[in-house]
C-alpha cells in the first residue's frame, strides 16, 4: 500500500513539474488590464480647452503648466509606465470655438477624458455633449452650481469652489460688518455672474436686515472697458461693491475705483484674485479687497519655504522660464494637473472611462499642493461639490491677510 502511494505521489509530482515547464508564466493570474479609448499599454490621452487667445488668454498658462508637468512625468517614466499625451486646445473663450475643440478632443484625438476645461459658457456648451458620450469632464475651472449634478450629468465635476458657496459666505460678510450697506454690482452678463448674484441676494433678503443692492452693472467679455459701468456705480452712492468678473476686466474695475477716488469695501470673486490680475491693476490699487481664499499663492515671502510651492518653482524654471514667478493662475494649473494625475494613478491598470470617474469622485480628503492648509478635496459620488472648507481674506497691497479660521459651509 505504501508503495502504490509513492508511485502516485512520483507520478503527480512529474505532471506538475511537466505542465509547469510549459507554462509561460508562474501560475498566478495577473488582473487583468482594461482600456478605453485614449488608454494602451504605453500611452495616456488626456484634453482640455482653454483661451490660449482672446479676451480669457490669461488663462491659457492653464494648459501650457499641464503640458510642463506632463512632460516631467513622462521623463520620469510617466504614470503607471505609461507615457502622458496631452492635448491644451484653444477655445477662445467661446461656446462655438469650444464645442468644435472638444468634438475634436474626443472623435478625433480620442482622449480617456478631459481636465481643467474653463469656462462656464464654453463648457456649458459641451456639458450635454460630453455626458452622452460618457467622457469624465473633470475639475472644471468654473465653479458654477450646475456642475453639482451627479444625478443627471455624472460625468462632470467642477474644480473650482461652487460660485452660490461663494457668494453666500461674501454676503453674510457683508451683513455682519456694514448691516446698513448700499451696494453695487458688476458682472460677467453670462451663467457665471448670475450664479454669483442670485444667492448673493438671496441672503441679504434672508438676513431681513436693511443691507441692499442699490445698483447693477453688467459687461460682456467683448467689450473692450467696464470704465463707464465703473462710473456709474461710483456715483449711485454704494459703499459696498461686488466685483463680480474676470481677467482683463477684473484688472480694469480694479484700476478704474482707484482712479475714481472711490473708496467701498470691495469684495472680489476668488476666480480673479491671482496676483497677475492684481499686478495688471496695480497692488496698491488693490488694497483692501476682500475674497475667499483657499489657495497658496506664489511670489510671497509666506510661501516661499513651502515644499510644493518650491516644487512648482522647480518645474516653472526648467520647462517655463517665461512664466512669471509670482503668476499664481500658472499655480492653479499646477495644482489641477497634479490632482489629474493622482486620479490617473489611481486607476492603476483599469483605465476606463467609468474608472476615471470613480477614482474622481472619491477624492474626498486629497490636498492638492494649490490649497491652503486645512482645505481639502470634498467629492463623494453623491455630492459633487470640490470644497466646502474656505477663509476670508483682505489684500494689504503685497498679500492677502487670512482669517485665522476657515469657513465651512
Amino acid at each position: 500500500m505504501k508503495s502504490k502511494q509513492t508511485r502516485r505521489e512520483f507520478g503527480a509530482t512529474a505532471l506538475a513539474s511537466i505542465l509547469a515547464s510549459a507554462m509561460p508564466a508562474p501560475f498566478v493570474w495577473a488582473a487583468e488590464k482594461k482600456y478605453d479609448p485614449g488608454a494602451s499599454d504605453t500611452e495616456i490621452k488626456l484634453g482640455q480647452t482653454v483661451p490660449h487667445s482672446g479676451p480669457g488668454s490669461l488663462y491659457g498658462v492653464l494648459g501650457r503648466v499641464g503640458e510642463a508637468y506632463f512632460q516631467m512625468l513622462n521623463e520620469k517614466g510617466g504614470i503607471n509606465g505609461r507615457k502622458v499625451k496631452f492635448f491644451t486646445m484653444d477655445d477662445a473663450y467661446s461656446a462655438p470655438k469650444c464645442v468644435e475643440a472638444t468634438r475634436r478632443l474626443v472623435e478625433q484625438e480620442e482622449v480617456l477624458a478631459l481636465y481643467g476645461s474653463l469656462g462656464t459658457a464654453p463648457q456649458t456648451a459641451v456639458h450635454k455633449y460630453l455626458n452622452s458620450k460618457g467622457v469624465p469632464q473633470l475639475l472644471l475651472n468654473t465653479g458654477a452650481s450646475k456642475w453639482n449634478d451627479p444625478k443627471n450629468f455624472k460625468w462632470t465635476m467642477a474644480g473650482l469652489p461652487l460660485y452660490p458657496t461663494e457668494a453666500r459666505i461674501l454676503a453674510r460678510h457683508v451683513v455682519s460688518v456694514k448691516p446698513n450697506a448700499k451696494i453695487g454690482i458688476l458682472y460677467q452678463n453670462d451663467d457665471f455672474g448670475r450664479d454669483f448674484l442670485g444667492p448673493f441676494k438671496k441672503v441679504l433678503a434672508d438676513a431681513g436686515g436693511t443691507a441692499k443692492v442699490i445698483m447693477e452693472q453688467t459687461y460682456d467679455l467683448t467689450e473692450p472697458t467696464v470704465d463707464s459701468q465703473l462710473i456709474n456705480l461710483s456715483k449711485s452712492g454704494a459703499d459696498v461693491f461686488y466685483n463680480i468678473s474676470t481677467g482683463k476686466a477684473s484688472s480694469q474695475s480694479i484700476r478704474k475705483v482707484a482712479e475714481l477716488g472711490w473708496k467701498p469695501l470691495h469684495l472680489l470673486s476668488a476666480g480673479s484674485t491671482g496676483r497677475s490680475i492684481l499686478a495688471a491693476a496695480g497692488l496698491e490699487n488693490a488694497t483692501g479687497i476682500v475674497a475667499i481664499r483657499y489657495a497658496k499663492e506664489v511670489g510671497v515671502p509666506r510661501f516661499e519655504k513651502d515644499p510644493d510651492v518650491m516644487a512648482f518653482e522647480e518645474l516653472r524654471k526648467k520647462y517655463l522660464p517665461n512664466v512669471d514667478p509670482d503668476n499664481t493662475i500658472a499655480f492653479a494649473g499646477y495644482g489641477q494637473v497634479a490632482t489629474m494625475a493622482e486620479i490617473v494613478r489611481r486607476c492603476g491598470d483599469e483605465l476606463t472611462r467609468a474608472n476615471v470617474l470613480k477614482q474622481a469622485t472619491m477624492l474626498a480628503g486629497f490636498h492638492s499642493p494649490y490649497f491652503l492648509d486645512g482645505v481639502n478635496y470634498s467629492y463623494t459620488p453623491e455630492d459633487y461639490t470640490p470644497m466646502k472648507t474656505l477663509y476670508i481674506s483682505i489684500f494689504n497691497g503685497k498679500d492677502w491677510d487670512i482669517s485665522d479660521k476657515p469657513v465651512t459651509e
